[in-house]
């Protein structure tokens, strides 16, 4: 790989972004291609076990990757688990402490209104086939939580997990959807020596990027097709989140674009697309 070549991998990846104790914020539009979306990580233990800051002009999304924690929120406190979310409206203030240990990501976007707060239980994802749900085929099966998304009110902010099947493909067939929203990649729960390979494309034949992704990764994703794959014996996990070039107007869920040849059925996201 050429040093140009080089260079444009590393503006589209934010490698250990899990590496550092405290609150942050890695990715923004300023640093990146994001028009409007930022990427955060909080991580808190019992050496450091609290963090503020206010949200400003931007709503923020708030998702728990292990751990527990209390938020408060302009002063409201909200306990939260594993897999549980709490929505911010822009405007607020936020504090999150923790006994023993918390480890969230934090999405934002800026936005014109103010939404209400939110709080979304990983207990409650789970008892809705249309928040939670497996999809794919052979070689691409993969499981889905809708942590903010439809269940929400929100302006730009759509987020979720994805975990496959190891050695399965996701976002499979290759889609984009450029035109309404930017996305964010984020791994995690892929410990040694798990690993995945990720294309970002909007020609196979010359890829904006074809890299390798483990643990802690960030994968900035502003437009193209941007199928991964895990390797055998080990399978790909990731946060992701999505911005909305269009205030609510274009915070749509399963709206896409598959790749022309790989049409044969359906994108595998219709469940999560609003009712």
């Amino acid at each position: 790989m050429t040093a140009p070549q080089q260079a444009a991998v590393e503006k589209m990846v934010f490698r250990k972004t899990n590496a550092h104790a405290g609150r942050h914020v890695f990715i923004t539009p300023g640093n990146s291609s994001m028009r409007h979306l930022a990427y955060g990580r909080i991580l808190l233990s019992s050496s450091k076990s609290a963090e503020s800051f206010s949200t400003g002009d931007r709503e923020t999304g708030l998702i728990c990757l292990s751990g527990k924690a209390v938020v408060a929120v302009d002063q409201k406190a909200i306990e939260i688990g594993q897999y549980d979310a709490i929505y911010v409206p822009r405007d607020a203030s936020v504090t999150i402490t923790t006994k023993t240990g918390v480890d969230l990501a934090e999405f934002s976007a800026d936005v014109d209104n103010r939404y209400p707060l939110q709080v979304v239980r990983s207990a409650d994802i789970a008892m809705d086939p249309g928040l939670k749900f497996s999809t794919g085929g052979p070689g691409c099966t993969r499981h889905l939580q809708m942590l903010l998304a439809k269940n929400i009110e929100a302006g730009r902010l759509i987020a979720g997990i994805t975990q496959a099947d190891p050695g399965n493909w996701t976002s499979w067939p290759p889609h984009e959807h450029a035109a309404m929203l930017e996305e964010v990649y984020v791994y995690f729960d892929m410990p040694e020596p798990a690993y995945g390979i990720q294309l970002v494309y909007n020609n196979t034949e010359n890829p904006e990027l074809v890299t390798v992704v483990r643990d802690g990764d960030a994968v900035l994703i502003p437009n193209g097709y941007h199928p991964n794959v895990s390797v055998p014996g080990h399978r790909i996990c990731f946060l992701w989140a999505m911005a909305a070039h269009r205030e609510v107007t274009d915070r749509q869920f399963g709206v896409v674009n598959v790749q022309p040849g790989f049409k044969q059925g359906p994108s595998g996201l219709e469940a999560g697309r609003k009712k």
